[in-house]
This record gives structure tokens, C-alpha cells and sequence, in this order.
């Protein structure tokens, strides 16, 4: 397994009414408008803009502006840029940080993070965005520290190290998120002998205001859940960026999976607070509720996806709702002031691992693998979804999202726990799916109930975030390097262009002097691209790449 991280870890592992569906949001909640203030768009998490300029009628007469190139294609780019008055904050592999003129295209500053020879379990360079704030730019490093810098000029304010990485193996690779006075976190490690925990960081000082333990420790609530010393290794990383309710005071995280991921022998019981939602008191880091999606998870199905919060009618009853999916292929949508659980429906097709999700939000059939013998399961590791964002959109109320069809042949092998070093206890086979041709699929959904409108078929994995606008437009990449553009409400494809390699990261829009724009990094990687040549050998020849693409429609003349 270590052999494979090291080897593939580069190639690639305007108010709103009521509206269809029975949806109900506020827009000032959750879109966006000329800027893109952080790595949801908002901190709502929709993945949405408000922009109409570019629209159905006129996608088709997009023109490159500009292209941005960081200069390191290890790993590729899987970020999301950042847009605040004009200016673009863009972080790359090897935590590279760039400020660009958002309308030209020209640097402005950046700043390269002195990085250690050794970056942690998996050798992986990738960094998936920042968070600006406070005339502050913050992100996450690959030797596990937080910085602050001058948003003007790039200058480091200060830095502190979160834990040290040469111990736990562990680092950031996901975006900071910013909640009134504080920096919030995550960290990598669910594979490994690692206990995780999200750190909150005063954002003028860096000094630590909390730290939230995802496994329970003794005293805890919740460490009963955990057979014997089991906790002191437990994984439950927090590797992506989670969502903040202001009016509720809320933040909202997902956590991942429980270590060793295949093997729960030594972790008898229902190992919280992996595989749950979280909600916590900014202010104090104090859990306030929590939803276990997967309770005692042996597939290795992290829950630590978007956490998108948005307001809907439920049987005639409006309510604050979140919206997680999850790796495993299922989305979970709970009430965010409780946590009680409203639905669950899949994104994936061929799932194994359980026969289905109750109407009170029990696993049904659990389908955990033998020790010692190969067994077939769907989907494989890489999930039935991925981490990229799925998108929310008011105006139409539908959920953009993706789903992935691939299984796999794990064979489970008990293993002793190795502080920071890898902790599968398996090891697996990517296999071609149980029905149908293995690939994946770009859909729209009713976000509450899971029915769906559209589906668009894709030859491989469909690995970029979504983006949806008021001009009734959805936006992703493929891993060939096709830029793509949907018809919101139907699923035509209205148009594409060809960027030269894979997309993994994240698309946005935004405006300057009233000129609308798309943006979307281009460049084929992470530990999951490393993956696809076991069912598409090809793809270990697709070109690697680090670039930014800016579209907009041609001046009129």
C-alpha cells in the first residue's frame, strides 16, 4: 500500500421565493455575487453565484481571458480559487500561494512555503484551497502548520505548527474556514494510526482558541464506543473544509473514516464520532449535536464531504436542513438544529455494502468483508462519490452532484497500529462494476427526496467540483481535460473546451467592473487519479498540468 501512495501519489490518488421542488432558500445566505469570498462560495456551501451575464443563450460564445500557470504540476491542481475585490488567491501544490489581478491575469505576489523534505503518509503535494479574511490569507501546510499572510503584499504574519508531522503523519490539504474572530482547521490522517481533531486559531495571533477531539477520549462522551486503547489511533481526519450557520452560531464539519479502515476487530462498537456530522459552538469548540452517518465503518466511507445548508419544505413544514455526501454513495440530509436525521438516498448505482437506509436513518444489510477472504464490494475505496463539491442551486432547487461506478476485491488483514504510518488493514482490487460500464455520472437531484431530473454519462470518474449560476448553468471537468457546461434545468451539454489536462479542482464565478467570469484550475492528479489505470490503463498516460483557465464572453463591438 505504501508502495502505491508513493508511486501514484503525483499522477494522481435578489431574494428567493418558493421554488420547484418545494425548496426554500435565501439567497443572501448561501450565492454568490462579484466575489467569491471563500471556498463554498459562501460559507453555506452552495457552490452558487448569482451571476446571470453568461447564461443558457449565450454559454456557447465563452472565450479564454486568460491562463495562470503555478509552475509545479505535482500532484496537479485541485484547489478553488478565492475572489475578493478583484483580486484571485490561488494555492497550488508544494503550498504555493498567488494573488492575480482577476481581470488580467498578472501576479501581484506570491509566497512559496519552505517545505520539508518529508511531507507525510502518501507523498502528497496537493492543496485544495484558502481562506481570506481580515486582510489575512490563511492555509494549511504539508508539514501539518497554519499561516497567516498580508493580503495585500504576501508577507507571512505568523505561522504555527498544528502537530508535528514527522510524529502523526499527518498535514492540511483542505481549506481554512474563517468564523468571526477564529481559523478553523482539519487534518488529514484517517488512514493512518492517527487521532483526529479540528483546531480553531485566533486570526490576528494565531494563537489556539480550541481544539474539538473527533475520537472521544477518556472522560468523553462517546469513548465508550471504542474497545480498549483503540481511540488513541482511531483516524476520524477532517480533511475537507466544513459550513457555518451565523444565525444558529453553528459550524458544521464531516468526519472520516474510523482506522484501521477495513478491520474494525479491535474498534468493537460504533466508533464515534467518525463517519458523523458535527456541529460545534465557534466560539468554545463545545459539540452541540452530532450524526453518525456509518456507525463501526469498515469500507473505508468517510462522511467528510461538503456539508451544504440550505432551507426546504419538508411535509409541509419549512426547516433548516444540511446535506452531506458521502463517500460510501449515499447523501444524508439532517436538520441542522438537531441533527435529526430527514432522508438518505444514493448517488451510485452499484452499492454492496448495504441494502439501503431506513426511514430512520439505520444501515440496512450491512455487507462487512470476511477476514482473509476476497470479497467483491461496491463501490471501491474510491468511492461511490468523491471529495469534489457538489453544487445547490435556488433557482432551479436542484442538487448537482456525482456519482462514481466502480467496485472493488478487498481482502481484510488484521495489522498492528504504527503511530502516523498507514493503517489500512487490506488491501484491494479496483474491479468493474456489477451492472453496466464502469465511469461516472453528473446528476440533478430533488435535494430532500433524491429524485432525479438528469443524468449525464461520463467514460471516466467525474472528479471536478460543480458550479451552478442564475444563468441556469451548471459547470465541471473531466479527467480528458474537457471544461464543461450544462443546461441547469435539462442536462444538455451547451459546451466545452479542451484545457490540455485533467480537471480536479474546483470552478467558480465572479465579476469585475460588471464583466462576469468562469474560472477552473486545470490539471490532472491526486492519490485518486493514481487508481483509475487498474480499470483504464489509459489514463496513466493523461498529461499532468497546473493551470488556471478564465473564460468570459467577447467584448461587443
Amino acid at each position: 500500500m505504501r508502495r502505491w501512495f508513493l508511486r501514484f501519489g503525483f499522477r494522481g490518488l435578489s431574494a428567493i421565493a418558493i421554488l420547484a421542488c418545494g425548496t426554500f432558500a435565501r439567497a443572501e445566505d448561501g450565492a454568490t455575487g462579484d466575489d467569491w469570498p471563500s471556498y463554498g462560495g459562501r460559507d453555506s456551501a452552495w457552490r452558487y453565484s448569482a451571476l446571470q451575464q453568461i447564461n443558457r443563450s449565450n454559454v456557447r460564445h465563452l472565450k479564454t481571458q486568460w491562463v495562470f500557470q503555478t509552475g509545479k504540476i505535482d500532484g496537479g491542481l485541485n484547489a478553488t480559487p478565492v475572489v475578493v475585490g478583484g483580486v484571485m488567491y490561488l494555492s497550488s501544490s508544494w503550498n504555493r500561494v498567488f494573488a492575480i489581478d482577476a481581470v488580467t491575469g498578472n501576479e501581484i505576489w506570491h509566497y512559496f512555503y519552505p517545505n520539508p523534505r518529508e511531507i507525510g503518509i502518501g507523498y502528497s503535494p496537493w492543496n485544495r484551497g484558502v481562506a481570506v479574511s481580515g486582510g489575512r490569507v490563511f492555509f494549511g501546510t504539508l508539514d501539518n502548520s497554519v499561516v497567516a499572510l498580508d493580503q495585500k503584499t504576501g508577507r507571512e504574519l505568523w505561522r504555527v505548527n498544528v502537530e508535528d508531522m514527522r510524529q502523526c503523519g499527518c498535514n492540511i490539504t483542505g481549506a481554512p474556514l474563517v468564523v468571526k474572530d477564529k481559523v478553523i482547521v482539519g487534518v488529514t490522517g484517517g488512514d493512518s494510526a492517527h487521532r483526529g481533531y479540528l483546531t480553531a486559531f485566533d486570526v490576528k495571533t494565531g494563537r489556539k482558541a480550541w481544539r474539538f477531539w473527533t475520537i472521544p477520549g477518556p472522560g468523553d462522551k462517546g469513548f465508550e464506543t471504542w474497545e480498549g486503547n483503540s481511540w488513541k489511533q482511531g483516524g476520524g481526519s477532517t480533511w475537507m473544509t466544513g459550513s457555518y450557520d451565523p444565525e444558529l452560531n453553528l459550524v458544521y464539519w464531516g468526519v472520516g473514516n474510523p482506522a484501521a479502515d477495513f478491520y474494525g476487530g479491535d474498534r468493537k462498537g460504533a466508533n464515534l464520532y467518525t463517519d458523523s456530522l458535527i456541529a460545534l459552538d465557534p466560539d468554545t469548540g463545545k459539540l452541540k449535536w452530532y450524526y453518525q452517518e456509518i456507525p463501526h465503518d469498515v469500507w473505508d466511507f468517510d462522511a467528510a464531504f461538503e456539508c451544504i445548508l440550505f432551507d426546504a419544505t419538508v411535509k409541509g413544514v419549512k426547516r433548516k436542513l444540511l446535506l452531506n455526501v458521502n463517500k460510501g454513495g449515499y447523501t444524508f440530509v439532517v436538520d441542522r438544529v438537531t441533527g435529526e436525521f430527514v432522508s438518505a438516498y444514493p448517488v451510485a448505482e452499484n452499492i454492496t455494502w448495504i441494502k439501503g437506509v431506513d426511514a430512520k436513518g439505520n444501515l440496512v444489510g450491512r455487507n462487512e468483508p470476511p477476514v482473509g477472504q476476497p470479497t467483491l464490494m461496491c463501490p471501491s475505496i474510491g468511492g461511490g462519490h468523491q471529495w469534489n463539491h457538489s453544487s445547490y442551486s435556488p433557482q432551479t432547487g436542484m442538487l448537482y452532484t456525482t456519482g462514481i461506478e466502480w467496485c472493488q476485491q478487498v481482502t481484510v488483514r488484521p495489522e498492528e497500529p504504527r503511530e502516523g504510518f498507514n493503517y489500512f488493514s487490506g488491501v484491494f482490487q479496483l474491479k468493474p462494476p456489477m451492472h453496466g460500464e464502469p465511469g461516472g455520472h453528473l446528476d440533478a437531484y430533488d435535494p430532500v427526496t433524491g429524485k432525479k431530473f438528469w443524468s449525464y454519462r461520463a467514460k471516466y470518474p467525474l472528479l471536478a467540483s460543480q458550479l451552478s449560476t442564475a444563468g441556469d448553468l451548471v459547470f465541471t471537468g473531466d479527467p480528458e481535460g474537457n471544461f464543461l457546461a450544462f443546461d441547469a434545468r435539462h442536462g444538455e451539454k451547451l459546451w466545452s473546451f479542451q484545457t490540455g489536462s485533467g480537471h480536479r479542482g474546483s470552478p467558480i464565478s465572479y465579476a469585475v467592473n460588471g464583466k462576469q467570469y468562469i474560472a477552473t484550475p486545470s490539471g490532472w492528479g491526486s492519490s485518486l487519479a493514481g487508481l483509475l489505470p487498474q480499470l483504464w490503463p489509459e489514463t496513466e498516460d493523461f498529461p499532468l498540468g497546473s493551470s488556471l483557465f478564465v473564460f468570459a464572453l467577447p467584448e461587443e463591438k
